[in-house]
């Protein structure tokens, strides 16, 4: 379960005018110019154009990373407007370590979004499809649990008949919302109800292949709804 950030104090009373001035003035410590100039030195000393890791790994440049963003809006467009051809070609290899990293630093099996909000700080989505043909195959080769549809479906319903036996009753949407924020192993009580490809009623379906679940390991579900506790 995603931890909720804790809200500080001081930072309600930030004037945002003032910190939008406060910023302007970082940027206007290097010119573009000089940012430019920092991008061909840096290409220079390693013979390639750089990478955003490697640019912020070289020991000689004297700006980071987020300045030369902040600049040109993306790394790619500052390095066209250094003269210097963007890295188009990534490796295999390359993009599984960024995988990793990204889920380690999420804690968590990473999502297109979470690629996505991280634009111009790691690969394209488009690239990990056009590679891997699919982020689940990407995600699959990096290590992490990605289960297909089917198997999703499967492993939620043995959740569920797990979760039934222990409340005594086939669970409600609440009951799994419930089990969750103990148990952040579950899926969401919405992506279950998204997995059920039924139009009408995805829930009491669920609960149905729950119930068949159960009767196959011979625990005794009532019309009800009531299981017996095991």
């Amino acid at each position: 379960m995603a931890r909720r950030r804790k809200r500080i104090p001081a930072l309600e009373h930030i004037d945002e005018a003032a910190l939008a001035e406060f910023r302007a003035g970082l940027r206007r410590r290097y010119s573009d110019d000089e940012i430019l100039a920092e991008l061909r030195a840096s290409a220079e000393r390693l013979g390639r154009s750089p990478t955003m890791r490697e640019f912020a790994a070289d020991p000689e440049a004297r700006v980071h990373p987020q300045t030369v963003i902040e600049h040109f809006g993306s790394w790619n467009g500052a390095k066209r407007a250094a003269g210097l051809a963007p890295r188009r070609f990534i490796s295999r290899e390359e993009m599984v370590r960024q995988l990793r990293e990204l889920g380690e630093e999420l804690g968590r099996v990473p999502t297109s979004r979470d690629i996505e909000e991280r634009r111009g700080r790691m690969v394209s989505k488009s690239l990990i499809w056009h590679t891997f043909g699919s982020l689940t195959d990407a995600l699959r080769e990096a290590g992490f649990d990605v289960p297909s549809g089917e198997e999703r479906v499967e492993r939620a319903v043995r959740q569920g008949a797990h979760l039934a036996r222990t409340l005594g009753r086939l669970p409600t949407m609440a009951d799994w919302k419930a089990a969750r924020s103990e148990d952040a192993s579950l899926p969401s009580e919405w992506q279950v109800y998204r997995m059920i490809e039924i139009d009408t009623g995805p829930w009491a379906a669920f609960q149905f292949l729950i119930r068949e679940q159960l009767l196959e390991e011979g625990v005794t579900v009532a019309p009800d709804g009531a299981v017996d506790r095991v």
